[in-house]
């Protein structure tokens, strides 16, 4: 990872930090993504992209669940905002994407509560739906099987 990958090293911090500081530092990141502007949010998001799969996987479900977990209790219209400019980054360069344990991260997912899972499954399928078709047929050629059935995919 680069030295200028500042939202990277940031994510890398926060999966080894304890729960009751990580949760916190995240919801404060999170709310302060939803305040800037597109370019910058790109750069973040692709950020993210590089470094979340060099964390060691153990710490990497930590902060990815905390992500959800505080993810499920934003506004749906910043849910779609974090979502589609995922979505964006991942159709755009699916390589980045691939090299993610999918099936650990679909775990992670369903370790939540299930009203948690309810929130987002909605804001995903809201957020695949508002996709054009070709996007849409890349997101399904990467999303596991599993994971396309759960979301409407």
């Amino acid at each position: 990872m680069s030295e200028d990958n500042f939202a990277g090293n940031i994510i890398v911090n926060l999966a080894s930090l304890p729960d009751f500081l990580r949760t916190p530092i995240l919801k404060k990141r999170m709310l302060e993504f939803f305040s800037m502007n597109n370019s910058e949010k790109e750069e973040i998001i692709i950020n993210a992209l590089e470094a979340g799969h060099t964390i060691p996987f153990p710490n990497f479900a930590k902060l990815f669940k905390t992500w959800l977990e505080v993810l499920s209790t934003v506004t749906e219209k910043e849910r779609y905002d974090m979502f589609s400019n995922y979505f964006k980054q991942i159709i755009k360069d699916p390589q980045k994407i691939i090299l993610f344990n999918l099936d650990g991260i679909f775990e992670i997912f369903l370790s939540l509560k299930l009203d948690q899972q309810g929130i987002l499954i909605k804001s995903i399928k809201n957020t695949y739906d508002s996709l054009d078709e070709e996007s849409r047929r890349r997101m399904i050629l990467l999303t596991p099987g599993n994971s396309k059935k759960l979301f409407g995919f």
